[in-house]
């Protein structure tokens, strides 16, 4: 049913135009009946797609596309009637509906398998805006300046180029962004040709050439027929979003406060809703700096977390490796400590005193590394020390770590002793250092020794 209503509105579009070629002369048969009958069958298309398109954006295409039918169905009665002009401000008001439904639906066409993230959505908007604030204000001060526009009408007349490239822009975004596929082409093919139409439509009217039921009247119907065809299209779910470049957003934010400034100078340039959408894009890029700042710190903290023991509050095992990593040429050591008498305080009092004697020995320890060197926990009863500078003050180091090991804790109202063996080698560049350091670690408890130093 929908591929033989695409071909029946097909055939009425061709219809429509070649009979406008034929016989310019605006008739009801004509500019009433068929011309409204186009957007009607449109809109059912719509109505009428897959379910495989999302919802959202298919209610508002459908919506979109019927109150610009209205709009078009209350000019058609304006012009073809002796009612005069009392459809005017409501075909006006029907147009206008028709862009921000349009942009609702837009950047969810064919975008099941990614959704936008709020980052990227604000980039879209900053860009879309920013460009459109410099065609409006192009339009407004030179193509088509106030005292050329009819009174009374300035808004709607330069509102509909302004709405045409904020289709266009964020229409491109879009296929930046997630890619050309069938569905995005023909959107940008449909938008493209609305945008030119309005132009178009604009520039003949401010010159008195514009004439109802002329050809030019058909670039809208043609636009309507790829908004309904994409609908029907099945699209490749597989995509991968693209961000805007940097470059381009920054522009867009740069801007608006320049052409605020200008506005400042010369308010009888700019008309109000210029200025609105100036204050808008500046409003957009506060709360994208915001969203990123907060995103920021959330990513920060994951990454601290992620190289933080959470017991003691030390770095952990993955954060001394990577920075072993970045040591081989550095003058420094490494020790690895295993606590003595440690596994029977968990085994008598519990985990949970257990738990407290770890905090307690990360205490002492972290007094006695020197800055500059990193402590960490390894895991259970391991520590581990990277120390920069000569191997005699490391030395030093490991025999006063383990002197802070001397005197008992007091935990709980118990008095709780443990002991430290201390593994300690030079980075000379000799081999593995973590291994070593552990071979090292492993004799001194064998034997007792303490310290066994390399």
């Amino acid at each position: 049913m929908s591929r033989a209503a695409r071909i029946l509105l097909a055939l009425l579009l061709a219809t429509d135009i070649t009979w406008r070629i034929a016989s310019p002369e605006a008739t009801i048969a004509r500019d009433l009946i068929l011309y409204n009958a186009i957007w009607i069958l449109a809109l059912f298309i719509v109505v009428a797609a897959p379910l495989s398109f999302d919802r959202i954006a298919l209610s508002a295409i459908a919506l979109a596309i019927f109150f610009w039918g209205i709009g078009s169905l209350a000019t058609s009665v304006d012009q073809l009637s002796s009612v005069g002009a009392r459809f005017t401000l409501l075909s006006q008001l029907c147009y206008c509906i028709f862009y921000p439904l349009f942009l609702v639906a837009i950047p969810r066409i064919s975008s099941t398998s990614s959704r936008l993230r709020s980052l990227e959505l604000l980039d879209a908007a900053i860009f879309g805006l920013g460009f459109t604030s410099v065609v409006a204000t192009i339009l407004v001060t030179v193509i088509f300046p106030s005292d050329s526009l009819v009174a009374g009408d300035d808004f709607f007349q330069i509102f509909y180029p302004v709405g045409d490239i904020a289709l266009l822009l964020v229409a491109i975004t879009q296929v930046v962004m997630r890619g050309a596929n069938r569905q995005r082409i023909l959107l940008l093919i449909g938008v493209s040709i609305f945008a030119v139409t309005d132009i178009y439509y604009l520039w003949l009217a401010l010159g008195h050439r514009y004439i109802f039921a002329s050809i030019a009247d058909d670039g809208w119907l043609l636009a309507l027929f790829f908004f309904a065809y994409l609908t029907s299209v099945q699209s490749s779910k597989s995509e991968k979003v693209q961000p805007i470049h940097p470059a381009l957003i920054a522009v867009s934010v740069f801007i608006s406060p320049i052409l605020l400034a200008v506005a400042a100078l010369r308010p009888d340039l700019f008309p109000i809703y210029i200025v609105g959408l100036l204050i808008a894009n500046l409003l957009l890029a506060f709360i994208r700096m915001s969203t990123a700042l907060r995103h920021a710190r959330v990513l920060i903290n994951e990454r601290v977390l992620a190289r933080t023991d959470e017991l003691t509050g030390l770095a952990n095992r993955r954060r001394l490796l990577a920075e072993i990593e970045n040591f081989s040429e550095v003058e420094g050591a490494l020790m690895l400590l295993d606590l003595d008498g440690f596994k029977p305080i968990n085994d008598e009092f519990g985990h949970d005193v257990g738990d407290l004697v770890l905090r307690e020995v990360a205490r002492r320890f972290t007094r006695i590394v020197p800055h500059g060197g990193l402590l960490a926990r390894l895991g259970g009863d391991e520590f581990g020390v990277l120390l920069r500078g000569s191997y005699e003050d490391a030395i030093e180091s490991a025999f006063a770590l383990r002197a802070s090991l001397s005197y008992p804790f007091s935990v709980q109202g118990r008095e709780i002793t443990v002991g430290v063996s201390v593994g300690l080698v030079r980075n000379d560049g000799a081999g593995d250092l973590l291994k070593r350091a552990d071979s090292a670690m492993y004799r001194a408890k064998q034997m007792g020794m303490g310290v066994v130093h390399s």
